[in-house]
């Protein structure tokens, strides 16, 4: 009865005090305006609750209680409820705290470093505190720092603040690179590096003192195509090049609003991007020779002479088997959504194309390279996709040796007449064993020799070291693309599957003669890093691009015609031993040679075509395609470009947009007006 009676008086007890609670409201700010992630307690008690994004609270207090608001770096406040239901608390700046500052890998506090009982309970507090920041270091000697931003917080790297659209790269800085780091909470962030800092501010010193976050892009040099006198240099050879990663770089870069490279642009690549309407061959010959001569839209002196390759189109049916091998670059740089998480959903558009009798194997790479898929059918569609999904970002980059173990388990797996192919997919950032681009060029020359094909695929931007995917591409027999979206990844696996996977003709190789009876000079546009000697043209043994099932090949000449004067042609003195005699090629205006092996060949096969010297009305092709040339000169800020404009490309790709069924030469134009708009 006794314990009966207990009990009713302890719940008539908590019942009267829960009566007496009532719920308290109120915004916290400091003299910025909100402040979220603030600590709001009732005296006494060990729960709470904190302030929203708007600074906004609500929490239960009865009228005897002291509500106590508790943010790091701010004095701490305390309010009695009474007979308040709203209370507005405005925290000043506690001058004893400022930032939190991480050195090594240990964390103190500038102007608080006689309490460092402090500390740990400060580095557990940075992810919910500071807005934009979910975690700082991880407690342990030489490892990564973990800072990853959530609403971003300016980053400032050696004295240079950081474009949020570069956060990414500073993620993933080596903790061994960095000196301190400190962390600035909102209202003192924005007091010192204004708006741009009103989530916070993290400053990182690196031990180098020169770090550049931004900018880490790297591509090979560049040195534009000059005019060159016939009289000197009659032949003009040069590697044919079916790439297209520039256009789709260039495309994210005016998107993303950024500026353009110069050695970014690669106008060939540009142009190539594009389907041109050309018949399909007829012959034995896997691909037809097309050509067409117009006056040059950008200047009335001189010709355009366009040189265009269509390969022979096989359905995915009618394919050889293939024996592909996808390496997978899964270090800690591809982390970002736009890497790894891009990649896996690409190559699952591959993925669903294969048939029961092609095979596919999976290596990947980070610090060290390992095997993660053997060999399995096509029909197994299930299994691959598992082994994509199961894929990582983590450590550091061993590029070399993941090539090494890849071309490995494609020459185990090796189909006679079958497509013998390694796909890789990276942001070419290697770091680990063999990394120079030397080193990279010696180590797949040697790895071709295999009959092992080479697809390279770039992704991510802000660390994309394109010179060396280039090389690998060029010197692996292979072809290069960059994938910045699904949209990329469906053109490159969807709609150019078998052009993707599948060689048609290896090695490659154009040379143009030019009659000195009619051309006084002339100028390839592009294809700077695929130039030939003249005598590499007849030499087997010279590498030289491959051309895959329905691509596409265009080269523009822009040549002055004897007799013009040009600003951009000097003189040069008349050779003593050249004499002009009048020949039967008085309506030609140039020869073009072909030479080509077949996928397994070893010996070239040579055709020739003629090109008279007729100046026609521009084709839709003709048009379309001197437009991005004219841009990529834009882009280039080309002296070749002479009176041409913005406006120029604009009109000239609106006379060349044709049917346009996927919609990618309006989504050029589209991309002209947006850079002319901001240029």
């Amino acid at each position: 009865m006794i314990k009966k009676m207990v009990f009713v008086l302890i719940i008539s007890s908590l019942s009267l005090i829960q009566a007496q609670q009532k719920t308290i409201t109120g915004v916290v700010s400091d003299e910025t305006g909100p402040l979220p992630g603030v600590t709001v307690m009732v005296k006494g008690r060990t729960s709470g609750t904190e302030t929203d994004f708007d600074g906004r609270y609500s929490i239960l207090a009865s009228s005897s209680d002291i509500i106590k608001f508790s943010f790091v770096g701010m004095k701490t406040e305390e309010r009695k409820v009474g007979n308040k239901k709203i209370i507005n608390v405005q925290l000043t700046t506690d001058n004893l705290l400022e930032e939190v500052a991480i050195v090594g890998y240990g964390v103190t506090t500038n102007s608080f470093r006689s309490r460092p009982r402090k500390v740990n309970k400060l580095h557990q507090k940075i992810a919910s505190q500071l807005q934009g920041v979910k975690g700082v270091g991880t407690g342990k000697p030489n490892t990564k720092v973990n800072i990853y931003n959530a609403k971003d917080p300016l980053y400032i790297v050696d004295g240079k603040p950081v474009n949020p659209q570069y956060n990414f790269v500073v993620k993933d800085l080596d903790k061994k690179e960095i000196e301190s780091v400190n962390v600035y909470k909102p209202y003192k962030a924005k007091q010192l590096f204004g708006k741009s800092a009103k989530n916070g501010c993290i400053v990182i010193t690196t031990k180098r003192g020169s770090y550049q976050v931004e900018d880490q892009d790297a591509y090979a040099a560049i040195q534009e195509n000059q005019f060159e006198h016939v009289s000197a240099s009659p032949l003009s050879t040069f590697s044919i090049d079916v790439d297209k990663a520039s256009y789709s770089n260039i495309r994210r870069m005016i998107n993303n609003g950024q500026e353009i490279a110069a050695d970014a642009v690669k106008i060939e690549e540009m142009i190539n991007y594009f389907d041109y309407d050309y018949p399909q061959p007829q012959g034995k010959d896997p691909f037809s020779i097309n050509t067409e001569v117009v006056k040059t839209p950008w200047n009335s002196d001189t010709k355009l002479v366009k040189i265009g390759l269509q390969g022979k189109m096989y359905e995915n049916e009618d394919l050889p088997t293939s024996n592909l091998t996808f390496l997978i670059d899964v270090s800690g740089s591809m982390s970002s959504s736009n890497k790894l998480p891009l990649l896996k959903k690409a190559f699952k558009l591959l993925v669903n194309q294969l048939r029961q009798e092609d095979r596919v194997s999976i290596v990947v790479y980070a610090g060290a390279a390992g095997v993660v898929l053997k060999p399995t059918s096509g029909s197994n569609k299930e299994k691959i996709l598992a082994a994509l999904d199961n894929l990582e970002a983590g450590g550091s980059t061993a590029g070399g040796e993941g090539i090494e173990l890849a071309y490995e388990l494609a020459q185990k797996n090796f189909r006679k007449k079958g497509n013998n192919r390694v796909i890789l997919a990276t942001d070419g950032d290697f770091n680990v064993g063999r990394t120079s681009n030397k080193a990279m060029e010696e180590l797949i020359e040697e790895k071709r020799k295999s009959g092992v094909f080479l697809s390279v695929l770039g992704f991510g931007y802000g660390n994309y070291k394109d010179d060396k995917l280039e090389i690998l591409a060029d010197k692996g027999n292979g072809n290069h693309a960059y994938i910045d979206t699904m949209q990329e990844a469906q053109k490159v696996f969807g709609k150019e599957f078998g052009g993707t996977l599948h060689t048609i003709a290896k090695d490659v190789k154009i040379q143009v003669e030019f009659n000195p009876e009619k051309v006084q000079a002339y100028r390839l546009i592009g294809y700077e890093n695929r130039m030939l000697n003249a005598e590499d043209f007849i030499d087997d043994t010279k590498d030289a691009g491959e051309l895959g099932s329905g691509h596409t090949v265009t080269a523009l000449y822009e040549v002055i015609p004897v007799g013009v004067k040009s600003e951009f042609l000097s003189e040069v003195h008349d050779l003593k031993y050249t004499k002009k005699t009048k020949s039967s090629y008085d309506d030609e205006l140039l020869t073009v040679k072909f030479r080509y092996k077949k996928p397994d060949g070893k010996k070239s096969i040579e055709m020739v075509s003629v090109v008279k010297d007729q100046i026609t009305i521009p084709s839709t092709d003709m048009n379309f395609a001197s437009s991005v040339a004219l841009f990529g000169m834009q882009l280039r800020n080309s002296k070749f470009k002479n009176t041409g404009t913005l406006e120029d490309v604009v009109e000239l790709a609106l006379k060349g947009k044709g049917i346009d069924k996927d919609g990618y030469r309006s989504e050029f134009v589209r991309l002209v007006r947006a850079y002319n708009d901001v240029n």
